[in-house]
């Protein structure tokens, strides 16, 4: 029903919630747009798992939580609903205006790259999850190789882009106390079964 009506015109962010609501499936808005999300690959699954049930253990109870996959994230400069593969929000949690199920205040992303995302998640993703205040820290995973990078947003409104592509090396965060092996995220990852 949404793929049909979204061909046909634009819709307000208040009749996809209500459409994303009743849906059996879940669609990011962009800007009047509605688009299926594609379900995910094991490996796309796999890492998401490993990366927010790590980052989930090393910041129990302390002033963080960490969200996967299905907790949705409004970005108001862009108009844009989106499911992040990983969030970490500091503090209180901030919802969009009249809601209790989309949050706005993310302190780290990240995203496991797929073919079909690759650039989108890069540039306009990336583009967009900037114009978010809180927003300090983003982590893009390679599913098909091991490849990290990270971009850290330091005081003075720069972002600091580092690179990781070897099991051994530890990938630490700098919005929150955490670090975590290459080898950990990708551990039962087979990157011989990915054909995506």
């Amino acid at each position: 029903m949404i793929m049909q009506a979204q061909e046909q015109r634009n819709y307000s962010s208040e009749e996809y919630l209500e459409l994303e609501v009743n849906s059996e499936e879940r669609h990011e808005y962009i800007d009047g747009e509605i688009i299926p999300v594609t379900g995910g690959t094991p490996n796309h699954n796999q890492i998401a798992l490993n990366l927010s049930g790590a980052l989930n253990f090393a910041l129990k109870r302390q002033p963080y939580r960490v969200f996967v996959t299905d907790q949705r994230l409004w970005i108001p400069q862009k108009r844009i609903h989106t499911y992040p593969d990983v969030m970490v929000i500091a503090g209180q949690l901030e919802f969009a205006e009249g809601r209790r199920d989309t949050l706005t205040n993310p302190l780290m992303i990240a995203e496991v790259l797929s073919k079909s995302t690759r650039s989108y998640d890069k540039d306009e993703k990336f583009a967009a999850y900037r114009t978010i205040s809180s927003f300090q820290e983003y982590v893009l995973i390679d599913q098909y190789t091991m490849h990290v990078e990270k971009y850290f947003k330091t005081d003075n409104n720069q972002w600091l882009f580092s690179e990781y592509e070897n099991a051994d090396v530890m990938l630490s965060l700098g919005s929150v106390p955490f670090q975590i092996s290459l080898a950990d995220i990708y551990d039962k990852v087979d990157f011989e079964a990915e054909v995506d």
